[in-house]
C-alpha cells in the first residue's frame, strides 16, 4: 500500500512527461527493437559497483590489506559486525555477472580497481600483475558482450601500507603515490577503456573520515565521536586538498601521455544532494548556496574553475590550503565530465545569521540541515534512514551543474534505492520491487526534462547490479537489482532487473519523440 499510494502520488507529479505513469512498460510506442535501440545509442546505460562492496577475494592472488580491510576488521565500525572479506564475490564470478548485465541490455558497467591489488604497498613495492591479469579478464569479458567498462580509479579504499607510512589524504605525498597508480591503470586498461572516474565520493570520504571519523582513518575531534586522533576542523580540507590535487595529477597524466592515442574521458563522480532553503528568506537562500559550495563544489570549483568556493573562503580564510603556481597548472587540464550520485534531498537553513541549531564546528558553514518542515517529509521516506523520494531533485541537480559550469558534459554514476532486511525480510517483497521500477522510472523522467532544457548528459548508472557489502551498515541494506543469497552468493533477479530494459527504452523513446516534435 505504501509504495502504491506514492506511486500514484508521483503519476500526478509527472503527468506531463509522454510516457504515461498508468504503467511503466510502454512496449509499443516504437516500432523499433528495443536492443537495436540501445545498442546502438551513444548514452551510456549501466549499472555500478565498487571492489571492496563487490569483488571479496581479499587476500587472493597477491592483493594487498586496504584501509576497508584493517577498518571493518576492527569491533564496532560496521552495525551487523560483518565485512567485505567475501562480499558476493565478484572476483570469483564475474563472468556470471557479467551475463547477468548481458541479460538485462546494459551498455556500460561501471567497477572500481582494487588500489592494493594492483600495488599492495603503493609504491612502495611491485606492481601485481595477478591483479592486472584479473582487470584484463574482466574489460575483456564485458567488452565481449558489447558492454563499455567505466572505471573508478578509487571508491573509498586506498592501501594501507600508505595510511600507515604517512597517514594517507593527510600527506601530500599522496599525491606522487595516485598518480602512478593511474598511470599504471592507463597504461594496462586504457587500450580498451573509454571512461575514466578518478574518485567516488572524495567528498563524503574527507567529512566521514576526516570530521565525523565513522569512515577510515577514523579520525575526528572528541566533540564529534570516540576517535583516538584528528582534527575535525582543519583535517577534512587537508584531505580534501591532496584529494583534489590527486586527481589533477592523474587527470595530467592522461591528458600528456594516453588520451590522444587511447581515444577517452575522464571525471570525477561526487556525492549530491539537492538542497532547498528552508524559507523564503534570503539568509536561507543564500544558506542553500553555501552548503552547495561547502558539499560539492569545494571540490568541483577547483578542478573547474581553478579556486575554491567564494562562500568558503570567506568564512575559512586560511583553513583552506593555497594552490601553487604548479597546482593551478596541473588543475587546468580540469576533466572531461563530472560524475554526479544522486538518491535525495534535503532542506537548509541559515545559522550565520539566524539563531538555530547549526554543525558542531563553525567550518561545516553554519547551516542546519533537516529532512522536515513542519512535520512534514521533504520526499516520501523509504526503507532506508536518509533516502526521502525526491525525483524533481534530479533535474535540479543537473541543471544547477549546467548553469555553474558551462554545460561540462555529465555522467549519472550513481542513483538507486534500497530494500531493509531489519524493516522487510520478506524475500518475495524483496523480489517483487516494483518501488525500485517506479524509482527508477520517475527519476529517468526527471532526467529527461534536464536533457530537453540542453543538460549534456551522457550517461545513467543505476546502483547496483547486485546486493551487497553495504558500508557501515554491513548487508542489511540491499541496492541490488538481482537478490544475493548471502549463505551460497546465488543472484536471483528482482523484478527490477527484468523491466530495466522497458526503463531504457522508454527513456531513448521520450528523447527521440522530443527530438522529432522540435
Amino acid at each position: 500500500m505504501f509504495w502504491h499510494t506514492y506511486w500514484l502520488a508521483l503519476c500526478m507529479f509527472f503527468s506531463g512527461f509522454l510516457v504515461s505513469c498508468h504503467q511503466t512498460d510502454n512496449r509499443n510506442i516504437l516500432k523499433e527493437n528495443p536492443n537495436h535501440v540501445l545498442s546502438s545509442s551513444s548514452f551510456l546505460f549501466g549499472t555500478a559497483s565498487s571492489c571492496y562492496q563487490f569483488e571479496g577475494a581479499f587476500l587472493s592472488d597477491g592483493k594487498g590489506l586496504n584501509n576497508w580491510d584493517v577498518f571493518t576488521h576492527e569491533a564496532g565500525h560496521i552495525k551487523d559486525g560483518s565485512n567485505g572479506d567475501v562480499a558476493v564475490d565478484h572476483y570469483n564470478r564475474y563472468l556470471e555477472d557479467v551475463n547477468l548485465m548481458a541479460n538485462m541490455g546494459v551498455n556500460s558497467f561501471r567497477f572500481s580497481i582494487s588500489w592494493a591489488r594492483i600495488l599492495p604497498k603503493g609504491i612502495f613495492g611491485d606492481v601485481n600483475m595477478a591483479g592486472i591479469e584479473h582487470y584484463n579478464k574482466l574489460i575483456d569479458a564485458l567488452l565481449q558482450k558489447g558492454i563499455q567498462p567505466c572505471i573508478t580509479l578509487t571508491h573509498y579504499d586506498i592501501p594501507q601500507e600508505l595510511e600507515d607510512r604517512y597517514g594517507g589524504w593527510l600527506s601530500s605525498r599522496i599525491q606522487d603515490d595516485f598518480s602512478y597508480f593511474a598511470d599504471i591503470c592507463f597504461k594496462y586498461f586504457g587500450d580498451r577503456v573509454k571512461y575514466w572516474v578518478t574518485m567516488n565520493e572524495p567528498n563524503l570520504v574527507a567529512v566521514r573520515g576526516y570530521r565525523l571519523g565513522t569512515y577510515p582513518p577514523a579520525r575526528c575531534s572528541g566533540i564529534f565521536g570516540n576517535c583516538s586522533a584528528g582534527d575535525s576542523e582543519r583535517e577534512p580540507f587537508i584531505a580534501a586538498h591532496n584529494m583534489i590535487l590527486s586527481h589533477a595529477a592523474a587527470v595530467s597524466i592522461y591528458r600528456t601521455r594516453y588520451q590522444k592515442r587511447q581515444g577517452g574521458m575522464i571525471g570525477i563522480s561526487l556525492d549530491t544532494q539537492w538542497y532547498e532553503p528552508f524559507s523564503n528568506s534570503s539568509e536561507d537562500i543564500a544558506a542553500t548556496e553555501r552548503a552547495r559550495s561547502f558539499y560539492v563544489n569545494w571540490f568541483l570549483d577547483p578542478i573547474i574553475l581553478g579556486r575554491y568556493p567564494e562562500e568558503m573562503v570567506q568564512i575559512l580564510g586560511s583553513y583552506l590550503p593555497d594552490f601553487s603556481k604548479n597546482d593551478l597548472s596541473k588543475l587546468s587540464y580540469g576533466l572531461d565530465f563530472i560524475g554526479i550520485n544522486y538518491y535525495t534531498a534535503k532542506y537548509i537553513k541559515d545559522c550565520l545569521y539566524s539563531t538555530c541549531e547549526h554543525g558542531k564546528t563553525w567550518s561545516e558553514g553554519s547551516y542546519f540541515v533537516t529532512t522536515e518542515k513542519d512535520g512534514v517529509y521533504i520526499g516520501q521516506p523509504t526503507e532506508v534512514d536518509w533516502l526521502f523520494l525526491y525525483p524533481q531533485g534530479m533535474k535540479k541537480i543537473v541543471m544547477y551543474m549546467k548553469d555553474r559550469f558551462n554545460n561540462t558534459p555529465m555522467v549519472i554514476t550513481e542513483n538507486g534505492i534500497a530494500e531493509n532486511d531489519n524493516l522487510n525480510p520478506s524475500i518475495t517483497d524483496t523480489l517483487n520491487d516494483i518501488h525500485r521500477v517506479n524509482f527508477m522510472h520517475s527519476y529517468l523522467n526527471s532526467l529527461v526534462y534536464a536533457i530537453r532544457e540542453g543538460a549534456d548528459v551522457r550517461g545513467y548508472f543505476v546502483w547496483s547490479l547486485l546486493d551487497n557489502f553495504e558500508w557501515l551498515e554491513g548487508y542489511r541494506l540491499r541496492f541490488g537489482l538481482y537478490y544475493v543469497n548471502y549463505t551460497n552468493l546465488q543472484r536471483t533477479p528482482k523484478l527490477s532487473a527484468t523491466r530495466y530494459k522497458e526503463l531504457m527504452y522508454n527513456f531513448h523513446v521520450q528523447l527521440q519523440t522530443h527530438t522529432a516534435q522540435k
